[in-house]
């Protein structure tokens, strides 16, 4: 969709929905109509921070009793973080409040991330009142046109009366069809002037009209092609968890049998601990499910997009399989794979018309190949003496929290070992930015699944790089008893970056090494006022972390001291297919 400047009063039909506790058709400053109407609306929670022309509606979140809760982030960029960890750990729609200027630009590699990874996210940013807007005004900046590229849709609107109507529309984009983030713009004169609140919209886009049902004979097409495989896949993306369809994935593959490989976005949709499951394919998934895809005959794609991460080398992915993709944006279907058969909708709806069609496969020769993969080719490190090893640590997470807790995890190494060795075994547990690779993500995401799901287990496991690039969001999970635990892998360097040196740029650490400038992880913790820990020792890192979980009432800072160069395989080099991956560096 494109960006929409609102300057008239909405034109479409009135409708009726749950009535606010606010008396309607009163008027009211445009603030008050965008707080009663998010509370109408039932969003609970708004990461945000103040400035110039967004102060009339700081007042008025000062005022009103019927109101969202408010979040003071530290920095609009974790605020925004914070929203998209709420976003995918409860599947509601995040919200997003900065000012104008340096307020708004700061959220744009948080509305990024969110963009390339699909989550539902509003933004709303002050912008200078309406007759200064192209004058260079003080803390003036196009954030709807900084914005394009990375929004669903956006809009900036000029008439108070219209502050209702465009959030009602605003949630709808943001939450149907490819979820995504949409920005509200709104100038100083529009948030303090005066509108009149209705208390009731129907949400009426003639433009917007996200495919649902599937084309019934492509669906059947679909089946005939799973039945008659001898090597069938399933490739399984975060469009099953946005679409709320892991139970119908599940019951697709447990009829049929077949296989099932996950993306790092979907990690979570089907049990990693289901003998179908695979783990993770592409850059540095496992062996066997790397495997499977390049010698699969039928590979069902559903919401996933055939990202380069897990594809490696176009022209040497699956090339013997017929494949099949389902997925809601229909510019993703054959974007950078060609489909047999393509079929366009919801997957919650597709998924089960598709199971009442599919047999049990007669696939055993399939199974035992796949089983010799994986016993000769499992996930393994080796060991060493006197050092934690990170791969080590991830499985004592995974065993403690018996893979029940929500894991955010930073840009990285540590990001790879957690989606090769932690069990995930329910959807919106792992939150971690797929398609932009945000450093910085993990942290204030993790803040943002606490405050949504505070009957769960928030971990952070962030390298010592990416955590200092948000540590300062400390104080707002200190101020607002955000339990959050904080897990680093510190290895003193850019971990994945040192790799990357190490393998291919003749082991010359660039600007990689850390550990000269490193705080201490403890102290810094302490000085906000959390709980900080340490260990470098093997046999105290168990009791630690269960130490660590037991804490319910303000974060926890972890700092493992891990073995300094360990690498993370498999891996598929740059240009590579996955099945020319390294297994390991012996």
């Amino acid at each position: 969709m494109s960006s929409m400047t609102v300057a008239a009063k909405s034109k479409r039909t009135n409708g009726t929905q749950k009535p606010n506790k606010a008396t309607p058709k009163t008027e009211m400053t445009g603030g008050e109509i965008l707080l009663t109407t998010l509370s109408d609306i039932g969003v609970e929670v708004i990461f945000g921070y103040p400035g110039g022309v967004v102060l009339g509606l700081y007042d008025s979140i000062f005022k009103l009793t019927d109101k969202p809760r408010h979040i003071l982030v530290r920095h609009e960029q974790g605020g925004t973080h914070a929203a998209d960890g709420y976003a995918r750990a409860t599947g509601k729609v995040g919200v997003v409040l900065a000012t104008s200027g340096p307020g708004a630009t700061n959220t744009v590699t948080g509305i990024a991330t969110a963009y390339m990874d699909s989550i539902p996210m509003v933004i709303f940013t002050g912008q200078v009142s309406s007759e200064m807007i192209g004058n260079d005004a003080f803390q003036e900046a196009d954030i709807v046109g900084i914005t394009r590229p990375i929004t669903k849709h956006s809009y900036l609107v000029m008439d108070p009366g219209d502050v209702e109507s465009v959030i009602h529309d605003a949630f709808h984009i943001a939450s149907t069809g490819r979820p995504g983030p949409v920005l509200i713009d709104l100038p100083k004169n529009t948030l303090n002037g005066k509108g009149v609140y209705t208390g009731s919209y129907k949400v009426a886009i003639k433009s917007y009209k996200p495919s649902k049902s599937g084309n019934h004979p492509k669906v059947a097409k679909a089946a005939e092609l799973l039945n008659n495989a001898k090597r069938p896949l399933i490739y399984a993306g975060g469009g099953i968890i946005q679409g709320e369809a892991s139970k119908e994935l599940t019951a697709l593959a447990k009829k049929s049998g077949i296989p099932v490989t996950t993306t790092l976005m979907g990690l979570g949709c089907f049990p990693e601990t289901d003998p179908q499951s695979l783990g993770m394919l592409g850059m540095h998934g496992t062996w066997c499910a790397n495997m499977a895809i390049s010698e699969c005959d039928v590979l069902l794609a559903v919401g996933a997009r055939f990202d380069d991460r897990v594809t490696g080398n176009l022209d040497g992915f699956s090339q013997h399989s017929k494949k099949i993709h389902i997925d809601i944006d229909p510019s993703s279907i054959s974007k950078n794979v060609a489909i047999e058969v393509p079929i366009v909708g919801h997957v919650k709806n597709i998924l089960p018309d598709l199971t009442k069609l599919v047999k049990k496969t007669k696939i055993d020769d399939w199974k035992a190949t796949i089983k010799n993969w994986q016993t000769v080719h499992p996930l393994r490190y080796k060991k060493q003496k006197g050092a934690i090893m990170p791969q080590f640590l991830i499985e004592k997470i995974s065993e403690i929290t018996k893979g029940e807790a929500i894991i955010a995890t930073d840009v990285g190494q540590h990001q790879m070992w957690v989606a090769q060795l932690y069990k995930f075994n329910h959807p919106r547990s792992m939150l971690t930015s797929g398609g932009l690779g945000t450093m910085g993500y993990g942290f204030p995401a993790a803040m943002g699944a606490a405050v949504g799901c505070p009957e769960r287990d928030v971990v952070c496991i962030s390298g010592d790089g990416g955590f200092q690039m948000t540590a300062f969001e400390l104080a707002t999970a200190v101020e607002h008893k955000i339990p959050v635990k904080v897990i680093i892998l510190n290895n003193g360097y850019l971990g994945m970056v040192r790799q990357w040196q190490e393998l291919f740029f003749g082991g010359r650490y660039s600007h990689s090494h850390l550990a000269g400038g490193n705080p201490d992880f403890v102290k810094l913790a302490e000085s906000y006022g959390a709980v900080g820990m340490r260990t470098d020792k093997e046999e105290e890192l168990v009791p630690l972390l269960k130490k660590c979980m037991a804490i319910k009432h303000k974060p926890v800072i972890f700092d493992v001291l891990v073995k300094q160069e360990e690498n993370v395989y498999p891996m598929v080099p740059a240009g590579a297919a996955l099945q020319d991956m390294v297994d390991t560096e012996d």
